[in-house]
């Protein structure tokens, strides 16, 4: 089998795993929710989402889960809360795909990415933290377009 170049590569993940985007870190909601990102035009296929922790979580109860506010309908929880108190530098989030489930979280060095697609409608997802902690947070999402103009954008 001949080997792939770095390009060839790159063509066949987003194929399969879709668009890469990431948005820059930021500090964590305090004892609120707020969008990290946007969905327009359509809906999205979300194949994986994780958060990676740059600013070490304040060590105190923060129950955190993501959510989906659509532009029309009910707000959607993703998952079920974690408390994400006292993650280290570079510690993982993701979804597992299952609604009931909290997100899973590992500490660094690696995680197991979930296999489950995510249907989204247009409006936002959301990080929504119980408590005002410190710390900081990058996220990205890999994703497909299920209607024809369907895009996503940091918030």
């Amino acid at each position: 089998m001949p080997s792939l170049n770095q390009s060839q590569i790159d063509v066949l993940l987003t194929d399969i795993w879709g668009a890469r985007l990431d948005r820059a870190t930021a500090t964590l909601p305090q004892s609120t929710a707020a969008a990290i990102f946007t969905i327009s035009g359509g809906r999205v296929i979300v194949n994986l989402l994780i958060g990676q922790v740059t600013t070490v979580i304040q060590t105190q109860a923060n129950n955190t889960k993501l959510k989906v506010v659509p532009t029309v309908g009910s707000t959607v929880d993703l998952c079920a809360v974690l408390d994400i108190t006292a993650l280290e530098v570079g510690a993982k989030l993701v979804l597992n795909g299952t609604a009931a489930t909290a997100l899973v979280k590992a500490n660094a060095g690696a995680i197991i990415a979930t296999t489950t697609a995510v249907i989204c409608d247009p409006g936002t997802i959301q990080l929504d933290c119980a408590a005002s902690n410190t710390g900081s947070i990058k996220w990205s999402i890999l994703w497909h377009p299920l209607d024809d103009g369907a895009l996503i954008v940091t918030a």
